[in-house]
């Protein structure tokens, strides 16, 4: 048979295929590996190469050319199927919909969506940055003394000395104060940014777990001042809880950070035994805060004679616990399904502050 003929018959074959199955078994009948086309193939290195130069061409043209018409077909006969399909299928939707289980959004991460659509009316922005730090950005940028009992073994996770990197020991990072820095240092000011996210300290009992999420907050700019400080966060604590009676107090504290420091008390009052945030017939620390300390912000290239700025941080898991009435940090790790269904949000709950950030 003449390459000619070979090819008309092949196409023709190609044509005449009804099913994938038969087209399926042309593909083999040609280009398997006993195929008619392969068998031509193998015959081009008994050849001279005179011959080969002129025989090459066109076997290899009736391969290119049958290999084209089998995937035309192919794509030719799936379309038909699936247009087929489409046609008899129907989907009756007034039935009703199978229950099948619903996942739940943890409360951790409901609070974090809260807090993030919160401060982005504020004009804040989600900033972000490594779990595994080094001991500058953790604590020598942060003004964090090497006798600082923050630094101790107990209180952090450290990595072996051999796994230092140029010279800095590295370690879980025990705040997300490191993204501030790394922000102070790649952004120029002004600045208004939180930072949620996991962090790692030695410790577990009730209201303290090995790793517990934290947000911090960071506004640095020229003539910022304390007023700022409690205007953002008696915004922030009103939106959170929802309340417009939240009373904050403001508490001298230290932090190496900042200068001066604050601890911010938020008033509570006793419904049925229980702690509700609102009124003032107690008072109930909630996070720490400050002006950012001067040599902070020169030891991230800025002028603390130009640029001043405030900073704050709370645990999330804290901020859920007050909110929605847990009482044992421990739970929110434990992958207890049945407090996940209890406490847990529906995917549809998207926290909004027109609806309300806890709806």
């Amino acid at each position: 048979m003449t390459l000619e003929a070979l090819q008309s018959e092949t196409l023709a074959a190609i044509a005449a295929a009804d099913s994938l199955d038969a087209l399926e078994a042309v593909r083999i009948s040609a280009l398997g590996k006993q195929g008619s086309i392969s068998a031509l193939l193998k015959t081009l290195g008994q050849m001279s190469p005179e011959e080969r130069q002129v025989q090459g061409p066109i076997i290899n043209g009736l391969r290119e050319a049958v290999t084209a018409d089998l995937a035309a077909r192919k794509a030719e006969m799936e379309s038909a199927a699936l247009d087929a399909k489409l046609a008899t299928e129907r989907l009756d939707m007034t039935l009703p919909a199978p229950e099948r289980p619903m996942g739940s959004i943890h409360p951790v991460s409901q609070v974090m969506d809260e807090l993030a659509e919160i401060f982005a009316d504020l004009g804040f922005a989600v900033a972000e940055g490594p779990e595994i730090e080094d001991d500058w950005h953790n604590f020598t940028a942060l003004n964090i003394p090497e006798t600082h009992p923050a630094r101790a073994m107990h209180d952090t996770f450290y990595f072996p000395n051999q796994m230092a990197v140029d010279g800095k020991a590295m370690l879980l990072r025990t705040h997300t104060s490191p993204v501030q820095i790394r922000t102070m240092m790649n952004q120029k000011p002004p600045i208004r940014i939180i930072a949620p996210g996991r962090v790692y300290r030695s410790d577990s009992d009730a209201t303290h777990t090995p790793m517990f999420h934290q947000i911090e907050g960071l506004v640095i700019d020229k003539g910022i001042h304390l007023g700022h400080l409690k205007w953002t966060l008696e915004t922030f604590l009103k939106a959170f809880f929802e309340r417009n009676d939240v009373v904050l107090r403001l508490r001298p504290s230290y932090f190496p950070f900042t200068e001066p420091s604050v601890e911010v008390d938020v008033g509570y009052s006793l419904v049925n035994g229980k702690r509700v945030i609102g009124g003032n017939e107690g008072w109930m620390e909630v996070l720490g805060s400050g002006m950012v300390h001067p040599r902070v912000i020169a030891n991230c290239g800025l002028d603390p004679q130009e640029y001043q700025g405030f900073a704050f941080g709370t645990g999330v898991d804290r901020l859920a616990m007050l909110k929605y009435g847990m009482d044992d940090l421990r739970a929110f790790f434990d992958g207890d399904l049945r407090w996940l269904k209890h406490y847990g949000f529906s995917a549809l709950d998207v926290p909004t502050l027109s609806a309300g950030v806890g709806a």
